[in-house]
């Protein structure tokens, strides 16, 4: 699909962050006991400290199947991975990881990480149902003249879990919540963002 007007420019490319500088300037703001955006709550500052963790975790730990993997190989143009975030994004912590990984398996995919605040314009193109949710992975043809798909800002399992409960908490308080869903993650090892990931990517394919 054609998108003109998108607003993600060559420049906007240019200036991202590659995962390891993400990571990199993640650990330099939790030296400096700050984090991205306006909010600078202690709670907020808890969150990059706990995300920077998490990512050095998958890191070390998160796997690529050997189908995925001849996949990300198969892809012979080159491609524009953007990923949206900030520092303090719980779920991008968990996702983006697994992501890098797949960029990281073939030189013609070029992964940039920009930061939803300082980007309202990108990141109000690619709103979930009105709301500037993140991650969000948009890949481009390497031109940028060419959207190939969107995907975020998390596994469909827990769009549906956050839904579920929002309309019926059962009592349950928020943190409870966020530690059943990052207890979810550990456990699923990327494979439901596999899962989704693998149809997209599959569908970039000149056939």
């Amino acid at each position: 699909m054609e998108f003109l007007s998108h607003p993600v420019t060559q420049k906007v490319i240019d200036h991202g962050l590659t995962y390891p500088q993400f990571v990199d300037f993640t650990a330099q703001l939790v030296l400096e006991n700050r984090t991205t955006g306006g909010n600078q709550s202690e709670a907020y500052l808890d969150y990059t400290r706990m995300c920077l963790q998490r990512m050095r975790r998958w890191d070390k730990t998160a796997k690529v199947s050997a189908e995925m993997q001849n996949l990300i190989r198969s892809i012979t143009e080159a491609q524009v991975w953007l990923l949206i975030t900030e520092a303090w994004c719980g779920d991008g912590s968990q996702s983006i990881p697994y992501i890098a990984k797949l960029a990281e398996s073939n030189p013609l995919i070029q992964l940039k990480i920009i930061m939803r605040d300082e980007n309202p314009e990108i990141m109000d193109a690619y709103l979930t149902k009105g709301a500037r949710s993140i991650p969000k992975l948009i890949v481009f043809t390497g031109d940028l003249k060419v959207e190939l798909f969107v995907w975020g800002p998390k596994p469909e399992y827990l769009i549906n879990r956050h839904k579920e409960y929002k309309h019926d908490s059962q009592g349950k308080a928020y943190k409870d919540f966020l530690e059943e869903i990052h207890l979810w993650y550990a456990k699923n090892k990327n494979q439901d963002l596999e899962a989704e990931l693998f149809p997209l990517i599959q569908s970039t394919l000149i056939k």
